[in-house]
């Protein structure tokens, strides 16, 4: 695929010595289909299992891999934010976020490129606009994640659906711009929350969530009472329109 545009997909990894290698061979595999600069940043959060002798092992087969240690656990959000200033540092034009089990497909990748083309700041991945789906996701997680999701739609007032989704894409200079602070998941309704003061466009792409292999490392995410909270106090804040304090309105 001919593109202008240069772009990192950043990938934050611990204790995944189960699917790092198939992870990291099927993506630089979709990035091969691409014709400008791309790179695989793959964060090793602190792992104490093989997950960082397997990293080293595949950056010397792949250009593209490039692999950022962190010598202790930081949490995800730490990993995000490690990968999107080695993209800065690379000079890439957009920096995507995937998670290392392929829940997150790399063949919807040509999607997200074709509206980088078109000049988007925020792209996300949806499973609630035509096209998109969740596949083999408990019922229960499905009624919560619809329910949660046109809450935060209508707080945020934005063209997202599924605000929740962590399959996005974002420019890298706006996201220099952004102060997040939180460590875990909740780093993406905050990015989202930032986002609503500084970027111009937003747009999403169909995709279909699938659940986790059976052989990967159980997700570290669960759902307590405080974790609705902490999703949504980024959308209130945006609903009552108070941006960030280093982000004039």
């Amino acid at each position: 695929m001919e593109t202008t545009v240069s772009l990192a997909v950043v990938i934050p990894m611990y204790n995944e010595e189960l699917g790092v290698e198939k992870c990291v061979r099927t993506v630089c595999q979709a990035l091969d289909s691409f014709t400008n600069r791309t790179a695989l940043i793959a964060v090793n959060d602190g792992s104490h299992d093989q997950t960082g002798i397997i990293l080293s092992q595949l950056e010397n087969e792949y250009p593209r891999l490039i692999v950022v240690t962190h010598e202790k656990n930081q949490g995800y959000g730490c990993g995000l934010k490690t990968g999107v200033h080695r993209a800065a540092e690379l000079k890439l034009n957009y920096v995507l976020f995937m998670v290392s089990d392929l829940t997150n497909d790399p063949k919807y990748l040509p999607l997200f490129v074709e509206r980088m083309e078109q000049g988007f700041d925020v792209i996300k991945a949806s499973r609630y606009i035509k096209g998109g789906a969740m596949a083999g996701v408990p019922a229960w997680r499905r009624t919560i994640s619809v329910v949660g999701n046109r809450i935060a739609r209508l707080l945020y007032g934005l063209p997202i659906n599924d605000c929740t989704n962590g399959f996005r894409a974002v420019k890298t200079d706006l996201l220099q711009q952004m102060r997040l602070q939180e460590p875990g998941f909740v780093i993406i309704m905050e990015e989202l929350y930032q986002a609503r003061f500084l970027a111009k466009t937003f747009c999403e792409v169909p995709y279909t969530l699938t659940a986790r292999s059976g052989t990967a490392r159980p997700s570290s995410f669960v759902y307590r009472p405080k974790i609705f909270y902490d999703y949504l106090k980024y959308a209130i804040k945006s609903f009552l329109n108070n941006p960030p304090v280093h982000i004039k309105p």
